[in-house]
């Protein structure tokens, strides 16, 4: 078989054992798309920082770092992604309407710090850049680096998700499990991204 072709997450059993750190980290229950990425050791290893240095919000702080997260799964189409991070954003303090009005692209009634992200991802999405107006809205609330967090974690789950829409996996039975009531694979794909201030420029 060509091993380039792996549509399944690999049986932790299965992994390299260069990859026990990985499995450590997460107790012993690393996730599907751990497990999908286990096919590429070395990919992994090297992901492996930059993952976790992404969930832990970097300077950005971690509910910051989770909207971002919701907003690049909503324009990645990426249920996988979405669906752990509805989990993640209530762990950091967003509460359900919040993460409804992320998906639903809404831009209203959000503090102006919070817009600004959201409004970053969008221009990051359809320009691959933050707009000026954007950046100058940012900068009233963020510092440099923060931004660049922003933009690292934007391009983290970019790259994610990229994997995950090339070999769609099954979100974890226990992240599903802990959703809640009305957050749905099928609700996920009714929504849309709404457009960006780059593509209204």
């Amino acid at each position: 078989m060509d091993d380039t072709q792996f549509p399944h997450p690999l049986p932790a059993a299965d992994w390299d054992e260069s990859l026990a750190g990985v499995i450590e980290d997460m107790d012993g229950r690393p996730l599907n798309v751990h497990a999908l990425l286990a096919h590429h050791p070395a990919l992994l290893r090297a992901w492996w920082d930059l993952r976790n240095y992404s969930v832990a919000g970097g300077d950005l702080g971690r509910r910051n770092t989770e909207l971002v997260i919701l907003r690049v799964a909503l324009h990645m189409q990426c249920w996988y992604e979405w669906g752990s991070h509805v989990e993640r954003g209530l762990d950091a303090g967003l509460t359900v309407d919040e993460i409804e009005r992320v998906g639903s692209g809404a831009m209203d009634d959000w503090p102006p710090a919070e817009a600004a992200l959201l409004a970053a991802v969008d221009d990051l999405a359809s320009g691959l850049a933050i707009s000026p107006d954007t950046l100058a809205r940012l900068d009233e609330h963020f510092s440099t680096r923060q931004v660049m967090d922003l933009i690292l974690v934007y391009g983290v789950y970019v790259t994610l998700g990229s994997m995950l829409n090339t070999w769609p996996i099954e979100l974890d039975r226990h992240v599903r499990d802990k959703l809640p009531e009305g957050q749905t694979e099928a609700g996920f794909r009714a929504l849309r991204p709404r457009a960006s201030s780059v593509e209204n420029a």
